[in-house]
């Protein structure tokens, strides 16, 4: 019993950590800092935060202000997706694929919707998710 309790416990614990890949110097490429389906704006729009004061903006958010460090503000990018208004719950925005050039980061955005005919919560939704992209490199979003 003991044991089950255990690996459901590890397997809860590993799903609520952030997202990360590796580059390929093998340094962390991006994180998904939050992803959320309430809490974003009310039209879709991406927009990527390269400059430190636009950064350090997003250190007045609760949620992300002790994951954001001053080196961040220096050595990365960070990109705040939004999905828009939804009717209902089952929406989420988040990111697909990342590529890394020598000149640039390609990043695939992956909206999600519910399924036809599925029971969703029929509430007022904006999901959002903020992204840190350790690279100062451009970033182009597909």
């Amino acid at each position: 019993m003991k044991k089950g309790m255990l690996s459901i416990l590890a397997i809860t614990l590993a799903s609520c950590s952030a997202t990360s890949v590796k580059s390929s110097d093998g340094n962390v490429l991006y994180e998904v800092m939050t992803q959320q389906t309430t809490g974003g704006a009310s039209i879709r729009f991406f927009e990527i935060l390269s400059e430190p004061d636009e950064i350090k903006m997003l250190q007045n958010d609760e949620n992300l202000k002790n994951k954001i460090s001053a080196n961040d503000v220096q050595n990365a990018n960070f990109i705040v997706l939004n999905m828009g208004e939804k009717s209902s719950g089952g929406y989420a925005i988040g990111v697909e694929n990342i590529v890394e050039t020598d000149r640039n980061i390609i990043i695939t955005i992956k909206e999600t919707k519910p399924e036809p005919g599925s029971m969703a919560v029929q509430l007022i939704t904006t999901p959002f998710c903020v992204v840190k992209i350790n690279s100062k490199k451009e970033i182009l979003i597909q």
